[in-house]
Parts: C-alpha cells; sequence; structure tokens
C-alpha cells in the first residue's frame, strides 16, 4: 500500500541475509505499535479532559511513528513525480495539523502504518529458507588429490578436481562421472520419481544422493556457481521483481492524488482572489482532510486480514495481500507432477507371467532379491510381495540389476537387456509407454516375467483438476521427467499441457510461457520448484510433503495434502478479490462526493470527520465478509466434477525451444483445446 509501486525499493532484509523471524522484529509493526499506544492514551486523556499539552504531545509521538513508515518514502519519490497513496496521506495529517486537529492526523498516519507493517512482514516471511538449498551440499567433500584422499570444504573445490562419492553421500557441486556405476536420487534438483542410472561421462548436479556404487567425479562448476546456486539466484530475482509490482489500491490512487492537489491549490488560490484568503485556505485544508484516504487505506489491510485467517484455517497459508490479490486473477495453473499430481511413493501396477509362475509367486522371487535393497523400486516390490526370506549370494550389477540364489534357484532381476524380455518385449514396451518402470526376472536362462512399478497420481487428482477447468482455468504439468510418463499422467486427468524433461531453470522457462497467455500459478513441493514457485504470478506448494525452500519461496502453503483444496483456494481468493474492489470503489466513492461538499463549503471539518469514521465501519464490515469461506463441496462450480468418458489421447509432445540455463534435459510440450465437433482435439502453439 506504499508509493513502492511508483518506484522500486530495497527489501527490508536482503535475501540472502537472516530476515525477521518474530512479529515484534519488523520495524513497521514496532513503530505501528508505537503509534497505537500514543494515539490511544491521548484519545484517553481527551476523553478525561486532562492536560491540552500532553495531549498533544502523545498525538505528536503517533504522527512521528506512523509517519516514519510511509512519508520517507513518499518524500523520496515526490521529486520524481511519483504520487501514491503514501504521498496523500502525508499532505492530508499536515493538513489536520494545521487546522489543530491532532487527533485526526495521528489517526491517519496509525491507520496507515498498520497496513505498512501488514505488508513488510508479509514480505520478510517470503525471504527464510533459501539458504536450506544449499545446506543440502555435504559438510564436507573427499577429493583426490596427488593420489590421496582428502576430506575439504566443498567451498575450495575448484574446477578438475576428482570427488569421491560413497554409497549413501550427497555429491558436492555438479560434474561428471568418470568411474563407477551407480542408481542416483536426483528428486533434488530434478523432481525424477525415481533414481536414475548413470555411469562415466554422464552429468551430476549437486545435492544429488548415491545410491549402491562408489563413484568418482570431476568438478566441473565450483560450489558458488552449481546448480544448487543458481536456482537461489533465481528465486532471489523472482522475488525481487514481484516485491516491485503495483498494488490494486495504489493503481486506483495514482491518478487520484495528483488530482486532489490540484483541486485543493485553486481552492486556496482562486479562492484567495475572490474573497477572504483565511475562509479559503481553511476550506482547502478541509479538502484535503476530506480526500484523506482513511477508509481507501483500510479497505485492502482489512479484507487481506479476514480472507487470510479463514483461508489459514482452513490449512492453506496465503502470504499477504500482494499474494492474495495475484491469487484472485490466477487463469492458468501449471502442476508439478511428483508429488504434487502424484503420491510420490512408487508402487507396483502390473506383475505379468512368461509361462505357468504366479503373479504372486513372481513378487516373492524379486522381493527375496531386493531385500536388503533401499532403492525405492525395490520397497515398491517388497510392500506388494509382504514379509519373506532374502535371497543368498546377492551379486550387485551397477546399472543393471541384481543375481542371488533363492530356493535352489539361480535368479537374475534387472532392466530389460540386463534380462532378456523374449516374449514379454511387446508388453514391456507398452507398460513403458504408460510411463512405468519396468523390471524382468529370470531363472537361469529363462524369463519368468516382468514387473512394471510406477508412481501413482493422488487419488483426488482428477476432481481437483476438473474443478480447476469448471473454473475456467488452463492447465499444465511441469515435471522433470520422460516424456512418456508425463504425457500418460496428463492424459489421466486431464492436463491440457505437458512439459517433461525439465530442469528447476526449465520450469521457469516453461512458467514465462504460460504467463505470456494468462496469469499462472505454479503447484510444487520440491526444492527443484522453488524457482518456478518465485517466478510464477502465484506460486503455491504443497505443504505436507513440501521441502522448507518451496514454501518459502512460494506465496501460497497447501498445508494439507489434499489437491482438491487447490480450486477451492482460487475460488476464495476471487470472492475476497470482489470484496477489496468493493471497498474500494466504495471508499473511493465516498471521497469523491466529500471533496466537492468540502470544497463548496457546505461540510465542516467536524462533518467530514465524522463521515470518514462512518466510513471506515461501512468497509470494516464490508471486509469481514471476506472471512465466509465455503467448503469444497458447497460450491456448485465445484461440487460434483464428472470424470471424462475415457481417458483422452495424448499425442508424443512436441518440442518447444525455450532458453537452457544450465545442461539437462529438452523441455516437450502438448497443448489440447477444447475437442471440436467430430471429436477431434484441436491444437495450437
Amino acid at each position: 500500500m506504499s508509493d513502492a509501486c511508483c518506484a522500486p525499493s530495497a527489501p527490508t532484509e536482503a535475501v540472502s541475509g537472516e530476515p525477521p523471524k518474530r512479529l515484534h522484529e519488523v520495524r513497521e509493526i514496532r513503530l505501528a505499535v508505537v503509534a497505537g499506544t500514543a494515539l490511544a492514551v491521548g484519545l484517553i486523556l481527551d476523553v478525561a479532559a486532562a492536560s491540552r499539552a500532553l495531549q498533544v504531545a502523545l498525538f505528536a509521538v503517533a504522527i512521528l511513528a506512523g509517519g516514519l513508515t510511509f512519508v520517507p518514502e513518499a518524500a523520496r519519490n515526490l521529486p520524481r513525480g511519483r504520487l501514491g497513496v503514501g504521498t496523500l496521506m502525508a499532505i492530508a495529517a499536515v493538513g489536520a495539523v494545521i487546522l489543530g486537529e491532532w487527533a485526526e492526523a495521528a489517526t491517519l498516519c496509525f491507520l496507515f502504518s498498520i497496513s505498512e507493517a501488514l505488508e513488510s512482514y508479509a514480505l520478510t516471511r517470503t525471504r527464510r529458507g533459501l539458504r536450506a538449498l544449499l545446506d543440502l551440499v555435504p559438510a564436507r567433500a573427499t577429493v583426490l588429490r596427488d593420489g590421496t584422499e582428502t576430506q575439504v570444504d566443498p567451498a575450495g573445490l575448484r574446477v578438475g578436481d576428482r570427488l569421491i562419492v560413497r554409497p549413501g553421500e550427497s555429491v558436492a557441486t555438479d560434474g561428471i562421472i568418470t568411474v563407477g556405476h551407480s542408481a542416483l536420487d536426483f528428486s533434488a534438483i530434478t523432481g525424477e520419481s525415481v533414481p536414475v542410472e548413470r555411469g562415466p561421462g554422464e552429468e551430476v548436479f549437486a545435492a544429488a544422493i548415491n545410491g549402491g556404487g562408489a563413484l568418482e567425479v570431476e568438478v566441473t562448476a565450483p560450489t558458488a556457481d552449481n546448480s544448487l546456486a543458481r536456482i537461489v539466484r533465481i528465486v532471489e530475482e523472482a522475488q525481487e521483481r514481484k516485491g516491485q509490482s503495483q498494488r490494486l489500491a495504489e493503481r486506483i490512487a495514482r491518478p487520484l492524488v495528483p488530482g486532489v492537489l490540484v483541486v485543493a491549490l485553486a481552492i486556496a488560490v482562486i479562492g484567495s482572489l475572490l474573497g477572504d484568503p483565511t475562509t479559503w485556505i481553511g476550506r482547502a485544508l478541509v479538502v484535503l482532510v476530506a480526500a484523506a484516504p482513511c477508509a481507501f487505506a483500510i479497505s485492502v489491510p482489512v479484507t487481506v486480514v479476514a480472507a487470510i485467517g479463514a483461508a489459514t484455517r482452513s490449512g492453506v497459508l496465503i502470504k499477504g495481500g500482494a499474494a492474495l490479490e495475484a491469487l484472485a486473477g490466477i487463469r492458468a495453473v501449471a502442476l508439478d507432477k511428483t508429488g504434487t499430481l502424484t503420491r510420490n511413493r512408487p508402487e507396483v501396477i502390473e506383475t505379468v507371467s512368461a509361462g505357468e509362475v504366479e503373479p504372486g509367486e513372481l513378487l516373492r522371487l524379486a522381493a527375496a532379491l531386493e531385500r536388503r535393497s533401499e532403492h525405492p523400486l525395490a520397497q515398491a516390490i517388497i510392500a506388494a510381495a509382504g514379509p519373506g526370506p532374502a535371497a543368498d549370494d546377492i551379486q550387485a550389477h551397477a546399472g543393471s540389476g541384481l543375481e542371488g540364489r533363492f530356493d535352489g534357484r539361480r535368479l537374475r532381476l534387472g532392466r530389460p537387456g540386463f534380462v532378456d524380455a523374449e516374449a514379454l518385449a511387446q508388453r514391456v514396451a507398452e507398460l513403458q509407454t504408460a510411463g512405468a518402470t519396468v523390471v524382468l526376472l529370470a531363472d537361469g536362462g529363462d524369463t519368468l516375467g516382468a514387473i512394471a512399478v510406477r508412481d501413482e497420481l493422488r487419488p483426488e487428482a482428477l476432481e481437483a483438476v476438473g474443478a480447476l477447468h469448471a473454473l475456467g482455468m488452463r492447465t499444465a504439468m511441469l515435471t522433470g521427467d520422460n516424456e512418456r510418463t508425463a504425457a500418460a499422467l496428463a492424459g489421466e486427468v486431464g492436463i491440457d499441457s505437458v512439459y517433461a524433461d525439465l530442469m528447476p531453470t526449465d520450469k521457469v522457462a516453461a512458467v514465462e510461457r504460460l504467463q505470456d497467455d494468462a496469469p499462472t500459478a505454479m503447484v510444487g513441493d520440491g526444492i527443484n520448484d522453488a524457482p518456478a514457485l518465485a517466478s510464477a504470478d502465484v506460486g503455491v506448494a504443497m505443504g505436507a510433503m513440501g521441502t522448507d525452500v518451496a514454501i518459502e519461496a512460494a506465496d501460497v502453503a497447501l498445508m494439507g495434502d489434499d489437491l482438491r483444496i487447490l480450486p477451492d483456494t482460487l475460488l476464495h481468493a476471487r470472492r475476497a478479490g470482489r470484496v477489496m474492489r468493493q471497498n474500494l470503489f466504495l471508499s473511493g466513492g465516498i471521497l469523491l462526493t466529500l471533496i466537492p461538499l468540502a470544497a463548496a463549503g457546505v461540510l465542516g471539518l467536524a462533518a467530514v470527520v465524522a463521515i470518514h469514521e462512518l466510513a471506515e465501519v461501512v468497509v470494516i464490515a464490508n471486509g469481514v465478509r471476506a472471512g465466509r469461506r465455503k467448503a469444497f463441496v458447497q460450491h456448485p462450480a465445484l461440487a460434483a466434477v464428472p470424470a471424462p468418458a475415457s481417458t483422452p489421447a495424448v499425442k508424443p509432445p512436441a518440442p518447444i525451444e525455450l532458453p537452457l540455463l544450465f545442461g539437462g534435459g529438452g523441455i516437450a510440450a502438448e497443448r489440447e483445446d477444447d475437442c471440436c465437433g467430430d471429436g477431434d482435439c484441436c491444437t495450437d502453439e
């Protein structure tokens, strides 16, 4: 609500620094408390008919403390011709003091300081948690120098160093594997739902967690310029851009402020030339007080407090008025796949026998080989098979699979190629096309069957996406997973667009592409989503499974894990936005009525102040309505979203040219619009 919309201002704390963690640590909050206390004591003394000098002193303290939250910035912007609500509030306070209305001036400053304080605190909250990214890098890294393994601080790593990454350790910085094979968990960087097999010549990124094989990695980037550091910079830059966005009240106030100043000056000058200067200068000052946007200034904060309070009670954290206003205008939603649309828990979806082996027996044999493995695919197979004995003489083949003895058999379990698919080749290809990871089991040279594992969709995903469509939203999926998996899952829930094989910076580019068409919200749960969450018009973090940095980078956090709360929250924000606009137009209309009446001398100072107070009561009462929140199933737009008659066909994603800030997967997308009358789906680019 400050003049910040008219000129960029530095944040209260540097993004890379430590922002205030408590309410009382925010400077604007402290000043507002001082102003409110001084005003309250002054009003009590006024009622008690105490010393007038003491009352004026207290009101002066309130004016000074409240004014410090907005007057300095208004003064800096004034020579540049940048006027906002803060400018008009400052002038109105000065006018009230000149007329001897110290209490009115103190009230103006106090009310406006509250809105400044609330906005400042909301901004500081969004700047926490960025250091959580860099904390993913291990405290010490093992580097091979002159043939000797040495423990070093990751900050001291140089390009060309040889890292030794043991099983279970995190990679300290970006690099290329030179020796070894292993399955690495890239979920913090790419959002890949299952570990990825990597070997010599392939790239690894900082914070990737090594699986079962030891690796030697040649460093390609120092820690200050690796993938994690770039993510931090992207979040910082996006938050800075977002902090400079204009607020709705400011956009309305921009033409109002100079207009009021011109009218007041004209009244003083022309009236003094034609009549008694004292009368007309006094009348001009009354006009300034009449134009003081008390109700205008409080109209948005009271609505924000009511709407955010209601959302919080429903398990949704909305970080301030700017986030609420932006959420009300969202017309497109981009959703991360892993952990947002899916459960982030791979499960066995199908077992295919190559002969007479029963599916249960196939799972039992495979689980025997996997009992001592921590691999997510292994855990999915073990969970499907249930308790049982483990195989003996286990031998791991890095990047391929396992061998071992069980029930007198020599079993092999692994990816196609390590185990021959034989007659199951067509079915394996079909499962892979459907987005599943397939492992094959063999007894000696005979293939026994195949097991397909997939990270399944959340049970409410179809209903949630349907509700978004019912609200007129376009939907898109953004994921680091492969194109086939992404396209298959998007088709199941009716997602309009698919962007696959994305690195975190690629997600930013994809969000920006969506923003070219409509205001866009990004929904994600992982660290890899943080840049996109910060770059979107509104970032929404899935709180229950989300990381701290994702929640901090986002504007909205869904504290539960039910995706259906998303369309409910969007609907709630739209309603709050309508209440905001009603309050702004109501308070603006009052100003436009009071100003000519005060200029004509119809209303004196006492009447103007009384009308202002009444307007504040009306605006507050209307703003409280934003706190009413209907449950998801009660709203007709969201009540019963029918499932599609059949799963829509998903075409292979076509490539889209988007800038890549560092090496990684390409980007693919398919945008499907409403189907044409002949049943074929129309596409556009």
